[in-house]
């Protein structure tokens, strides 16, 4: 079976600039000094963050990951299709659906490899490689699946790395993305609260990494878990989805693991960028995308689109 999957790898355009083992696993590296891509502080704080949250149950994994791949075909996840996954992080989704498809190559420029490698170890058909947006080391229009979840607001030039992605699918292939939201379907209550709990990040992410790590900790459950609570008990006592317009709604049967992890990622990151549906359509259109499918679901917004 690893011989076949072997075969479907997509081949490296190019020769690593090094490489580094964990365990039995040789990770290819082709991290390039300028990569205008790439913010230094924020790779490395996700580094930090992969490596604390490195492991998650496969129900931790479909319950999340549901809310992500809900608007793509299930043609598109074949058991023939060569996928891409940018950013991968801990490789969280590559193993979700690495059942469903042929070939998934994950890569990340963080120290989060190492973690995506323990996490994957026991699927032959996904290879981890350290690698960002600026090169990526694979020919263009190579394939037919590429996503990129939760990564592209945190980097300086989201529309540029938008289609550097895209320029990797294949013609007829499809790119699906999750950008944050700029609260574009939000009351002003909401942007409000929002805009505060902003500059509490700009302060947390700018702390050392221990301390950082120990703050986001007590936000998540001194913040979080009681609003999870209150918006699941408003659930239960309010009609229909009433209860999804109290801000961390979002976490209402989200485990707590899930829950700490969001928390360290929305105050610990140095950059984030947020956009509005009509700003992501655009930007996904200019890189060369047409019948754009954006989810009314959470979390804000993911969507998927066809090259031409």
């Amino acid at each position: 079976m690893e011989n076949l999957f072997n075969t479907m790898k997509a081949q490296y355009n190019q020769e690593p600039s090094g490489s580094a083992r964990y365990a039995d696993n040789k990770i290819d590296s082709f991290i390039v000094a300028d990569d205008r891509h790439v913010d230094q502080k924020t790779v490395e704080s996700f580094g930090d963050e992969w490596t604390k949250f490195s492991t998650f149950s496969d129900f931790e994994l479909k319950g999340a990951g549901a809310e992500y791949f809900d608007i793509v075909d299930e043609s598109t996840l074949a058991k023939d299709s060569l996928v891409l996954d940018v950013g991968c992080g801990t490789g969280r989704w590559s193993r979700l659906i690495s059942d469903r498809v042929g070939f998934i190559e994950a890569i990340d420029p963080s120290k989060a490899v190492f973690a995506a490698v323990g996490l994957t170890k026991d699927k032959p058909n996904i290879r981890i490689t350290q690698a960002g947006v600026d090169n990526i080391p694979f020919d263009d229009e190579t394939f037919d699946l590429v996503f990129s979840l939760g990564v592209l607001h945190h980097v300086p030039d989201t529309a540029g790395a938008i289609k550097k992605c895209v320029r990797k699918v294949k013609r007829g292939g499809h790119f699906l993305i999750y950008l944050y939201y700029s609260l574009d379907n939000r009351g002003s209550v909401f942007k409000v609260l929002f805009w505060a709990v902003n500059g509490i990040r700009k302060v947390t992410s700018s702390l050392p990494p221990i301390l950082k790590k120990l703050v986001c900790e007590f936000i998540a459950f001194a913040v979080y878990v009681p609003m999870v609570s209150i918006s699941w008990l408003a659930k239960v006592l309010l009609p229909g989805d009433a209860y999804k317009k109290i801000p961390l709604s979002y976490y209402v049967g989200k485990s707590l693991r899930i829950i700490r992890n969001d928390a360290l990622d929305r105050f610990g990151t140095p950059l984030e960028k947020r956009f509005s549906r009509v700003e992501i359509e655009e930007m996904l259109r200019d890189a060369g995308l047409d019948n754009i499918i954006f989810s009314d679901s959470e979390p804000y917004w993911h969507a998927v689109g066809k090259r031409k």
